[in-house]
């Protein structure tokens, strides 16, 4: 089973708080709720398209507690997204006890949990183990290399300082592009599939004209 994260993020790299401004206020960040002025229809198939290759997911604890207390409110049946957080099976990262709604469909993980994600992986299955926000489990998988699909929503928006996937030490990779769409308010979605890290081309002139070889 393929590992994918699926997050939105900022032009400068920022995860973090997408939602609202009280979201997650960690590390001094006021500036929440920088997508909503940009979600879309567009975004709103993006992220339907996400769920529909969704079989396990993978959260943090804060995430797991956020998306609880909300999504588990929405009864509209028709709210795909609502259904495949509330039935499929929930793994969280966490060393304290899972309550609420969803406790019945999640299991903790603690101690070792990468290696807890690795066996997870081994299933077989068409579909995806998928994260979603959880920027701190997000960045420590991407650090260890165990992540095989990045989706990303990029909103047209700068916020300076705050949690991103991409900051601090990782791999160097490659990506290859493999589905992009922009939305009609601007938002840039892209899936990507990480590869061996590429630099073996540069700029020359030959004969007067300036090339890449």
């Amino acid at each position: 089973m393929k590992l994918s994260v699926n997050l939105f993020m900022t032009l400068d790299g920022v995860n973090q708080a997408p939602g609202s401004p009280d979201e997650d206020r960690r590390g001094g960040f006021h500036e929440g709720g920088w997508l909503m002025a940009y979600f879309d229809e567009g975004c709103g198939r993006e992220v339907d398209r996400w769920f529909s290759r969704c079989d396990e997911l993978l959260l943090g604890r804060n995430t797991f507690d956020a998306f609880s207390s909300y999504w588990s409110q929405v009864t509209d049946e028709g709210d795909s997204v609502a259904r495949i957080l509330s039935e499929r099976p929930k793994h969280v990262v966490t060393s304290r006890h899972l309550e609420g709604e969803w406790a019945s469909t999640s299991h903790p993980l603690s101690g070792d949990f990468l290696n807890d994600i690795r066996l997870l992986k081994k299933q077989e299955s068409e579909k995806e183990l998928q994260v979603h926000g959880s920027i701190q489990l997000a960045r420590e998988l991407h650090e260890t290399g165990m992540i095989d699909i990045y989706r990303l929503l990029i909103a047209p928006v700068v916020v300076g300082e705050g949690a991103g996937i991409f900051y601090g030490s990782g791999p160097a990779y490659s990506m290859r592009v493999t589905h992009h769409a922009v939305t009609d308010s601007g938002v840039t979605s892209l899936e990507l599939e990480p590869g061996d890290f590429v630099s073996d081309r540069s700029p020359a002139i030959r004969e007067g004209r300036s090339i890449i070889e």
